[in-house]
């Protein structure tokens, strides 16, 4: 099979389906993944690379230097040959930029991926994807997974992307199942002790990619490919902290790394969720056709 993981930014190809790219990639099949900005915005983690980093409050110029932009890049395609991928590709040779978080002032920059017009940013997916001809399309779910204009925007072009074409590929959003979420909170309050890591309260809300057990369709559960994963996350150090079986980006929060991934296969003209054909979580890997 040929795959497309389509992300906003450098580590989120590995952050939300590094297992999925490793699993696939060791099976055979053929797996590329497209990123739709180089991550300029990025909150920096070493003490001695954040002089990168660009300060949250203030507006960007339009000629202002990215330097964070080339070490990300640099850290995306060491990331992906950990895991296993065929290509990397930036979508429309850098011509969109991170937008930064929600109501920064990042965002009025006239890159601004959130400011483009959805139909050229759809229309570059959509001209990646007939070059590439995948069977199964991969990006975040309706919500970016934790609301990030950029992911937001990302599944919209995606989505609208695929459905455009005239032979379409699968289409899977990743989400977590509710008990996957239960157990991974009991998991961090047991197993994580180190000072200054975050670990989410059990009655904390979850993100909103997080459904329930019967609306996932498809998961992919791999021991060996956790390997892959965790290397590729160690590649992006200035956005990454890797402990034992779980890891920490700059707010400190513990995630779980817990070789599991889930996925929703939905229609992508009306963006509605297929129904699961069994019940219980699937163990199949991503399909093209069933």
């Amino acid at each position: 099979m040929r795959l497309v993981f389509v992300h906003a930014h450098p580590d989120d190809e590995s952050l939300w389906t590094g297992l999925a790219i490793a699993h696939h990639a060791a099976r055979g099949d053929d797996v590329h993944v497209l990123t739709c900005t180089l991550g300029e915005e990025g909150e920096v983690i070493p003490e001695g690379l954040r002089h990168l980093q660009l300060p949250a409050d203030r507006p960007r110029a339009a000629d202002a230097a990215d330097p964070l932009a080339d070490l990300r890049r640099d850290e995306l395609h060491s990331a992906v040959k950990e895991l296993g991928a065929s290509t990397v590709t930036v979508l429309a040779d850098g011509a969109y930029r991170d937008s930064g978080m929600a109501g920064t002032p990042s965002a009025a920059h006239p890159r601004a991926f959130t400011g483009a017009d959805l139909a050229a940013t759809s229309g570059s997916v959509a001209s990646y994807l007939r070059e590439v001809r995948p069977d199964i399309v991969v990006t975040y779910d309706a919500h970016g997974g934790y609301g990030h204009p950029d992911h937001i925007r990302t599944h919209e072009a995606t989505r609208a992307a695929v459905a455009s074409l005239s032979e379409q590929p699968a289409f899977y959003t990743v989400v977590t199942p509710r008990s996957w979420a239960v157990e991974d909170r009991e998991w961090l309050a047991e197993h994580v002790t180190r000072d200054g890591v975050i670990v989410p309260a059990p009655d904390e809300t979850f993100l909103p990619s997080v459904v329930d057990d019967k609306s996932v369709t498809h998961t992919v559960v791999d021991e060996a490919a956790l390997e892959a994963q965790i290397a590729a996350l160690q590649r992006h150090r200035t956005q990454v902290t890797v402990h034992d079986g779980y890891y920490t980006l700059s707010n400190d929060v513990a995630t779980r790394l817990a070789a599991r991934e889930a996925f929703q296969r939905l229609d992508p003209a009306t963006g509605r969720a297929l129904p699961a054909l069994t019940e219980g979580l699937r163990h199949t890997g991503l399909v093209p056709n069933e």
